[in-house]
């Protein structure tokens, strides 16, 4: 089957990402509007230092209403590699640099509407290595011991997507810790 984007335009230009509307015609004859987030890719990091602490930020957010317990996580920059993203943001959110840095996956974040793609990295062999912070975000970092990570991940008591497919997919790696 195939799907034709017959037309696209720019509806919205922003910081992060910007919105198109695509007029998309279906194998079916149809003609469908589709919104798309046009959203660059993204990074989570799961931070494991050598005491099985999973290092986590309670960061502020809008659109939820409230504060959430993530794992660090952000933004790539144009043509920025996806390891050197995971680098950056472990550093200005965390403080931390990993001198091992494996990628366990990546997802699509809501492929409904929005293009963005999340890249999975474990980081290990944690040391001090700060970079300036986003103006833009109010965080604080809390070390939470692996096993009670996970167990909060599959008692509900985490609501951050990226930050349970992160938990969940790393279990195997977590299994001396747990």
């Amino acid at each position: 089957m195939t799907f034709e984007t017959e037309h696209t335009q720019t509806v919205f230009t922003g910081k992060v990402f910007n919105v198109r509307q695509d007029q998309v015609h279906y194998p079916d004859g149809r003609r469908v509007q589709m919104d798309i987030v046009d959203h660059r890719d993204a990074v989570t990091i799961l931070p494991l230092d050598g005491d099985g602490q999973i290092w986590f930020i309670r960061q502020y957010r809008h659109a939820a209403g409230r504060e959430l317990l993530e794992l660090p996580a952000g933004v790539a920059e144009p043509g920025e590699e996806m390891l050197v993203s995971a680098q950056r943001e472990l550093q200005e959110e965390i403080g931390m640099g990993a001198k091992h840095m494996e990628k366990i996956g990546g997802f699509f974040l809501a492929p409904g509407y929005s293009t963005e793609y999340m890249h999975v990295f474990l980081a290990t062999d944690l040391f001090p290595s700060s970079l300036p912070g986003d103006e833009s975000e109010f965080l604080s970092v809390e070390k939470i011991e692996a096993r009670r990570a996970l167990s909060l991940a599959e008692t509900g008591q985490l609501d951050d997507s990226k930050s349970l497919i992160a938990l969940f997919w790393a279990r195997p790696l977590l299994a001396r810790f747990v």
